[in-house]
């Protein structure tokens, strides 16, 4: 079987994915960091009423002129606005935030007017109509979409949905992510290890990566190379709902791995399960039903950067978020040697050079089961397949794995 593509891997993968078409309804609270399902409406218009900008007088700006003195008739503060007209030669004394009552067209700050003893008061100088009054209406309108499907609900949104008077958002549901780990060898952190025996410690990287990306995680923990171990395991993620099975190790076709086997006897699709790329060639890609499955490689640095390459953009997908714009152009500081039909992601440190420009450093050992330099690497180095020899200096892309 040939070695798919990776860029045809990863179209074939998001094809179909979409966000759930039902919206989760969650309290304005609580919705912080979600993603917007449906466009959203004004509930009220804001400002509500004309109000002023500043702390001062309300006047006609005709009856204002410089040396002017007017009649104190009232008072308009918000939450307590003035009950009735602006009497003609008169002012009404006016804070931020409070509405402007039928006649004025004009504020005098308050910087601009002066008290006199018998309480009315003089204008220093004269107001512009119109200024420092806040249209109603002048932010927003009932019934005028304000916020559009697809917004990440960050802080500004979900000051603007409170204010268009939402109480609760309709949101898109996160994605459900099931990671199982399979392997007689894996033990959890904190557990005693036996000779034979290592800590799973991919199921956590790739777990972080997902949740980080918009996922619900569904910890299925580590299933032994047993068939009736992964049956059990499949039957869980089913049952949870999970939109994606996220299975590590065991993909392959060796003696003990299972894991495409149990599978494809549950009725699995398999797409295509080899990807030419260095490292995590023996990636897995299939349906069980409604619920996708990703076969990721065992090796951690195999495991984790296609994790980055596949399944982050999966789960932004199916959870309605942009995708990840990781892919940046950087300055190699080293030559690299010619490529072969793998495309090689190759572990690398990033920085600033003196001019600003990024600058890419590879890791000495880049052995797909080192996990210390890639918790280092800053970022991969992409040669593409048959990449001729780069010299130091020349340009290369690279996909950021932390700033």
């Amino acid at each position: 079987m040939a070695l798919m593509p990776v860029d045809e891997a990863l179209a074939r993968i998001l094809e179909t994915a979409a966000p759930a078409s039902e919206p989760e309804m969650l309290p304005l609270a609580e919705a912080s960091g979600r993603v917007l399902a449906r466009d959203l409406k004004a509930l009220r218009t804001h400002p509500p009423f004309a109000a002023s900008a500043m702390d001062g007088y309300a006047v006609r700006a005709s009856e204002a002129s410089a040396g002017a003195i007017l009649t104190l008739q009232g008072e308009s503060a918000a939450g307590h606005g003035f009950d009735g007209a602006l009497a003609p030669g008169s002012v009404i004394r006016i804070f931020t935030g409070a509405p402007v009552p039928e006649g004025p067209d004009a504020i005098v700050i308050q910087e601009h007017a002066e008290r006199l003893e018998d309480g009315s008061v003089r204008i220093n100088e004269a107001p512009v109509a119109g200024r420092f009054i806040r249209d109603a209406g002048n932010d927003f309108e009932t019934g005028k979409i304000g916020l559009a499907a697809g917004r990440l609900l960050d802080a500004g949104a979900i000051t603007f949905a409170a204010a268009m008077n939402h109480a609760s958002l309709p949101v898109t549901r996160k994605p459900r992510v099931a990671i199982l780990a399979t392997g007689d060898e894996l033990r959890l952190p904190g557990q005693a290890l036996g000779p034979d025996q290592i800590i799973a410690s991919n199921t956590f990287g790739v777990a972080a990566l997902a949740r980080e990306a918009g996922a619900d995680i569904i910890d299925l923990g580590i299933a032994a190379d047993r068939m009736e171990a992964l049956d059990s395991a499949i039957d869980s993620a089913l049952a949870q709902g999970a939109d994606v099975l996220v299975t590590i190790g065991g993909a392959s076709v060796g003696d003990h791995d299972l894991v495409q086997k149990a599978l494809t006897g549950r009725g699995m699709a398999l797409d295509f399960w080899r990807i030419a790329m260095r490292p995590g060639k023996p990636l897995m890609s299939g349906n069980l039903g409604p619920m996708r499955v990703l076969g990721l490689p065992g090796n951690p640095a195999s495991s984790l950067v296609c994790a980055h390459l596949f399944l982050e953009p999966l789960v932004t997908r199916l959870g309605g978020r942009p995708d990840p714009d990781r892919m940046k152009k950087a300055i190699l500081t080293k030559d690299m040697p010619e490529n072969d039909q793998r495309q090689d992601y190759i572990r690398s440190d990033l920085a600033t050079g003196p001019n600003g420009q990024l600058t890419a450093t590879p890791a000495a050992h880049q052995d797909s089961s080192l996990i210390k330099v890639f918790a280092d690497a800053r970022c991969l180095i992409i040669r593409p397949p048959f990449a001729l020899p780069a010299k130091a200096g020349s340009t290369c892309d690279v996909l950021v794995l932390r700033p």
